[in-house]
């Protein structure tokens, strides 16, 4: 054989290249974390974004930990299908020294090694109790499950919910500068009266008065705006800055009749599925108790030795003398608890009787259930027509600030009358905004109570007519 021999030449464009790699490949980590935080800082949230960020939320986690936990419980009980293997040892090893003296014969001499090792194999043919452990078991893992999307669709709406109410502070806040601009002009045409010798003080005062009111007004509204931003940040477990979408835009619509919500809402609903594994488990656990007067049957296999090295008690100790046995138990074995004073079959009414108890807890909820679907289509409806109702409302208003305006320019109005027009704009814009806050608030609830989908094209049917339009299908045309 030949020993190749490398040429370092060579070596050195290889080393220059490889550690030219390891510097773009550390150039493209550092810029891909400098992304990574700058879209951090300047997140944008949707709508449709909620659902993904909530799994970030502490509680969901500890719930996720949970269900992971009961997934661990239920393989522990199924492990209890397959034989178990046990070693033991007395001693390993194990080394005895003594003497024992006899007036009457030869002193006796122990010193010896020694190691016990056991090996023990079992294996239940018929255990009465495991099969009602591993199916309470997988009911308790179920219903960690259930319990961690419950959850989960609980925080979703809450976060939905703050999410809209932020947008109203939005919304709330553009009101509260339109007001605040219109104020601005009736105090400067009440100023400009004043000065023409056309006007009176008492306007001027009365314009100042209004427009302190909607200065404090906006101020409030900047407030409760900053604090809905700080609680939709809580709930989404966010630590930067984001931004989103302030216009009050309709998220969709709500295309199912109340008895579908009702029968949809009931046959998915987790928390009643969770009502009826618990009356299973009550059940297993009640079966369980009756188990144990059950006999039982298994195989054992035990194999024990003994090793040793030296002597115990010998006059003469022989340092290599060494022994060794062992020994192999194969049995099928049988064990019955006949009676124990009647205490399981107490346990079993008493857990049978529990089980009874969520039937009525069952129906109860079911009762509730459909109360809450019925009262949030009903408030749905009630909204769709507040949110047609305000906007005509706006446009009249509008046109009525207009007027009292022209009238109060040429002299045969006064300025309260403006400053009354103005509020009941403000007022409408208010309502419309409230509507639609309302409005999606009920649609996030019965997606949460029936697990229906909010859609995106309307085949509502609605024969109210106001300022054309016809339903709220209307609105986003």
């Amino acid at each position: 054989m030949f020993r190749k021999i490398i040429n370092p030449f060579l070596i050195l464009p290889l080393a220059l290249y490889i550690n030219s790699l390891n510097a773009f490949s550390s150039e493209i980590k550092s810029s891909k974390k400098e992304f990574l935080e700058e879209k951090a800082n300047n997140l944008f949230i949707s709508y449709q974004d909620i659902e993904k960020i909530i799994l970030n939320n502490p509680e969901l986690k500890s719930l996720q930990d949970l269900t992971a936990s009961a997934r661990f419980n239920l393989a522990s009980k199924v492990s209890k299908r397959y034989p178990s293997l046990d070693f033991q040892a007395n001693g390993l090893p194990k080394y005895v020294l003594g003497k024992k003296y006899d007036s009457n014969s030869n002193t006796l001499k122990t010193s010896q090694f020694s190691a016990n090792p056991s090996l023990n194999l079992r294996w239940d043919l018929i255990d009465p109790l495991r099969g009602p452990e591993i199916k309470i078991a997988k009911e308790n893992f179920k219903i960690a499950k259930n319990n961690y999307e419950i959850k989960k669709n609980d925080l979703i709406q809450e976060a939905r919910m703050r999410y809209h109410k932020y947008q109203k502070s939005s919304q709330e806040i553009k009101n509260k500068k339109f007001t605040l601009d219109l104020s601005i002009t009736s105090l400067d045409n009440a100023q400009s009266k004043l000065d023409a010798g056309i006007g009176t003080k008492f306007e001027v005062l009365e314009a100042e008065a209004q427009l302190s009111r909607d200065k404090l007004s906006l101020i409030e509204k900047k407030v409760e705006h900053e604090i809905n931003k700080v609680s939709l940040k809580e709930i989404l477990n966010l630590k930067g800055d984001f931004k989103t979408n302030n216009n009050q835009n309709l998220i969709g619509f709500w295309n199912h009749g109340l008895n579908k919500n009702i029968k949809e809402g009931l046959s998915k609903n987790l928390s009643l599925k969770n009502l009826l594994l618990q009356k299973s488990i009550k059940k297993n656990q009640a079966k369980s108790y009756l188990s144990q007067n059950r006999p039982s049957i298994y195989i054992s296999n035990t194999l024990s030795g003994t090793f040793s090295k030296g002597e115990s008690l010998n006059t003469n100790i022989d340092y290599e003398n060494s022994e060794s046995n062992y020994i192999n138990t194969v049995s099928l074995n049988f064990a019955w608890n006949i009676f124990n004073g009647g205490k399981n079959i107490n346990s079993y009414k008493s857990k049978i009787a529990d089980a009874e108890s969520e039937e009525y807890a069952y129906k109860n909820l079911e009762n509730i259930l459909t109360s809450n679907i019925s009262k949030a289509y009903l408030n749905l409806k009630l909204n769709e027509e507040k949110i047609i109702s305000s906007l005509k409302e706006i446009e009249s208003s509008k046109e009525s600030v207009r007027l009292s305006r022209l009238r109060y320019d040429v002299g045969i109005s006064t300025l309260k009358d403006v400053l009354v027009r103005q509020s009941e704009l403000s007022n409408a814009k208010s309502k419309n905004i409230n509507a639609l806050y309302n409005y999606h608030l009920n649609l996030d609830e019965l997606k949460r109570l029936t697990h229906l989908d909010i859609s995106q094209t309307c085949l509502g049917n609605n024969s109210t007519t106001i300022n054309d339009k016809k339903s709220i299908c209307d609105i986003s045309k």
